[in-house]
């Protein structure tokens, strides 16, 4: 069974026009989330968007059985007053992922938004997240590391104290704190893909170079895009936690904490894919596609689309086939308690 572990919500036209109408009256005329007809999901999943066609063939023309379904991150206007209107949105976004699980029960199970806001204690947000997970069947949800979206100003790094609450919280629900950044209010230069790498990178030195996966064992962290350009700069970083003249380190290698979190193939190049698993092991990689999503343009040099990665992960010749089939599902059915053929309770 494949299971893409990093994918986002098609998107009914009813979505989009409250988010305007949320945005043009600042929450001034209430929060009167939409109602969105069955019909109208099917139109939004069969709707030809960022690919060839559409959601539901993408999965099949790719051979992807499952998908974890979570929000469009650039779209979550974390940045945004009154902060009210991040959670009223984050909340309908939820719901949203919540019915097209429940009309494809088989295909899709839910991963949550979080109602982030910049300058807010991280435990405003806990309370969707309980309801996503208790009420809603969901089995993680996004944490951007940059609720700020890249305004100037700044969120601790991940080994603060001031993610504890939200830690503490995806232990005691178990479920996977799975990170992905938001938009960029840079985007000239910075734009919100490269925000994207950029932040993750930092979130996974946050985490590793502090005791937060001491402090929480049973913390379960996914990384999105294959942990942004870590796995390209381990050396660099492993060398700081190496003990050596004139510099006292905690004992701790970054390499061996590295590998305590989870990350995602969304890379669309062989060559990423095969350094990822090379660096953090077969039993740390989930496949991702994020498909339909920025990889499904064609690329010119296979005349297949950029996220048709499922061969590359299949043609590693450096690990076993029992290892090419966890990659490909068996991780991701261990780490967010999936049963198989069906979404999570």
């Amino acid at each position: 069974m494949i299971i893409d572990c990093h994918a986002h919500m098609a998107v009914p036209h009813q979505l989009p026009v409250y988010k305007a109408s949320l945005l043009s009256h600042r929450g001034a005329h209430g929060n009167k989330a939409p109602k969105v007809p069955e019909a109208d999901v099917v139109a939004a999943l069969t709707r030809v968007e960022m690919a060839s066609y559409g959601h539901l063939e993408c999965l099949e023309n790719a051979g992807v059985d499952h998908q974890l379904l979570s929000p469009r991150p650039f779209q979550l206007m974390h940045s945004e007053e009154p902060k009210r209107l991040v959670h009223w949105y984050v909340a309908a976004v939820n719901d949203l992922i919540a019915q097209q699980v429940r009309m494809y029960p088989a295909i899709f199970t839910g991963i949550a938004g979080l109602p982030q806001t910049g300058d807010s204690p991280i435990e405003e947000a806990l309370p969707e997240l309980e309801r996503a997970v208790r009420d809603l069947g969901f089995r993680g949800c996004l944490i951007n590391p940059d609720p700020f979206e890249n305004s100037g100003r700044k969120a601790p790094p991940m080994g603060d104290r001031y993610w504890y609450p939200l830690y503490e919280k995806l232990c005691e629900l178990d479920v996977v704190g799975h990170i992905h950044s938001a938009s960029s209010r840079n985007p000239e230069r910075e734009p919100y893909s490269l925000h994207f790498i950029n932040e993750e990178t930092t979130a996974v030195y946050g985490l590793c170079k502090s005791s937060v996966l001491d402090d929480f064992p049973d913390l379960k962290i996914l990384v999105s895009h294959g942990g942004g350009a870590i796995p390209f700069q381990v050396g660099r970083f492993d060398a700081t936690t190496v003990p050596r003249r004139g510099m006292v380190t905690s004992g701790k290698r970054f390499s061996d904490r590295l590998r305590k979190l989870y990350f995602d193939t969304v890379l669309y190049s062989r060559e990423a894919i095969e350094l990822l698993v090379k660096v953090v092991g077969p039993s740390q990689c989930l496949f991702g596609a994020e498909m339909p999503g920025v990889g499904s343009s064609i690329n010119p040099d296979t005349n297949e689309p950029f996220d048709h990665i499922v061969p590359f992960i299949r043609e590693i010749d450096f690990i076993t086939e029992d290892e090419k089939q966890a990659i490909l599902g068996g991780n991701a059915t261990r780490l967010f308690g999936l049963r198989t053929g069906e979404a999570a309770p």
